[in-house]
């Protein structure tokens, strides 16, 4: 083993302040969460072992229960509104008839660079009941003001739709330099046999884009799963749009139950992994990896 390292100490080198960073930033934090997780703990006192009692409380809990349910329709919500738009935005700005595409792939990717902060309180402002933007378009359609910050069964639709706004542009660009590596001669020979844009579409572009694709959707998942900005600035009534990221925060930093946070933290680690290990099963199963 030292005979290894010595004669690949330079590779071992160049990468050895990443597997610093990763141990100090990522594992040993990751370690001590999961010990957190069985003490009650304030961050003054010593913390107190009490076994799966902060996991019991969990099951328990409506708050967990709704940010869990919060969280999950961003995600799937989410997921489909970011890449289907960022699929049908990618494939204009390839279009051949488009010009000026420079300028539009610039204007595309504003959002994305826009800090989510400032962009959550935009929203918040064009989402208010009485003075908001949105509100007096419907109002002007002949539709009635909707409370979309103030009742729980709209206060998740502005989060949401935050969510896409903000993450669509990153995975246009993604998309976009992925179609500017399928070669035209695909597209000619199917031209030459009578195939359709749509059938090409469907027969060429999508099969060569899966694995970028892939990439897209396992990304979104974790941005959605941590998903904290939009549901903490356009907070509605009660519980009705955290995300379990927010009430980690508030359970650990806003009401000092540091243990009872690592515990959520926990929980969410598990289900990331899960969702990515059965994502990994399942195209391994379809002989795509």
């Amino acid at each position: 083993m030292w005979e290894t390292l010595r004669k690949h100490r330079h590779p071992y080198l160049f990468i050895a302040p990443y597997l610093i960073l990763f141990l100090v930033f990522q594992l040993v934090p990751t370690i001590a969460t999961v010990y957190y997780s069985f003490t009650e703990w304030n961050g003054l006192r010593p913390p107190r072992w009490i076994g799966w009692r902060n996991y019991q409380l969990m099951m328990n809990d409506y708050m967990f229960s709704n940010a869990i349910q919060n969280t999950f329709r961003y995600w799937i919500v989410g997921a489909i509104g970011i890449m289907g738009l960022s699929l049908l935005i990618a494939v204009l700005l390839n279009s051949k008839v488009l010009r000026s595409k420079q300028f539009f792939k610039t204007s595309t990717f504003l959002p994305y660079v826009c800090a989510s902060v400032a962009m959550g309180l935009i929203f918040r402002m064009l989402f208010e009941e009485h003075a908001g933007l949105v509100n007096e378009v419907i109002v002007s359609l002949g539709g009635s003001r909707i409370p979309w910050l103030t009742t729980s069964a709209y206060a998740w639709i502005p989060v949401v739709i935050l969510f896409i706004w903000r993450l669509t542009p990153w995975f246009t660009m993604i998309i976009l330099s992925g179609l500017l590596n399928i070669s035209d001669e695909y597209y000619e020979a199917a031209t030459v046999d009578g195939a359709s844009g749509w059938q090409q579409f469907l027969r060429i572009t999508l099969p060569l884009l899966n694995n970028i694709l892939f990439f897209c959707f396992i990304t979104i998942t974790v941005d959605a799963w941590r998903l904290f900005n939009e549901s903490h600035i356009l907070s509605g009534p009660g519980t009705s749009n955290t995300s379990l990221f927010e009430l980690m925060y508030t359970s650990a930093f806003t009401n000092f139950k540091l243990g009872y946070g690592s515990a959520l933290g926990v929980v969410l680690i598990v289900i990331l992994l899960g969702i990515s290990l059965i994502q990994f099963m399942v195209r391994r199963r379809t002989g795509e990896i």
